[in-house]
């Protein structure tokens, strides 16, 4: 009578472990300030942002791409020429996040490491316009100390 029920026991055990596998093997996290884009083996990249929490999913079908959506700094170093064609190095620090409705497009068109494809370039370009309408003298007043801020034009 005991030896059933130690056997009912271990198939029960052996089911129970199976069961929690197969459901924890569907299950995904996103973390907090993260964001999720689902790829579906058949329908490609889904519209759908998928929040914070714990999420279901389909195994070998879906795969979830995770995206941190916190404002994260990122800091450039750029030779660029003043007005009066002096060379001046500036590192500019940017705070950047992707837009949270836009990540399945994002994905898409650029991948995981948009921001090491997009922000150099287009932070060098922005960089070198504004710093190209100063002399070096009008820079050095602007920027006190190597601290960058915010450059405008003289009034």
């Amino acid at each position: 009578m005991a030896a059933k029920i130690f056997e009912f026991m271990g198939r029960f055990g052996l089911g129970l472990v199976v069961a929690g596998g197969v459901v924890n093997w569907a299950l995904y996290n996103v973390d907090a300030g993260h964001r999720a884009v689902i790829f579906d083996r058949f329908r490609g990249i889904q519209d759908v942002v998928v929040g914070e929490g714990t999420h279901f999913l389909i195994p070998w079908v879906q795969k979830p791409i995770v995206f941190d959506c916190r404002s994260r700094p990122r800091n450039i170093p750029v030779t660029t020429g003043s007005k009066d064609l002096q060379n001046v190095d500036v590192t500019l620090r940017l705070l950047f996040r992707p837009a949270i409705l836009r990540l399945p497009q994002i994905y898409t068109t650029l991948g995981e490491d948009y921001d090491e494809r997009v922000l150099p370039s287009i932070a060098t370009e922005t960089l070198k316009s504004v710093v190209a309408r100063f002399d070096a003298g009008e820079l050095i007043t602007y920027l006190p100390s190597g601290q960058a801020e915010l450059l405008r034009p003289p009034q």
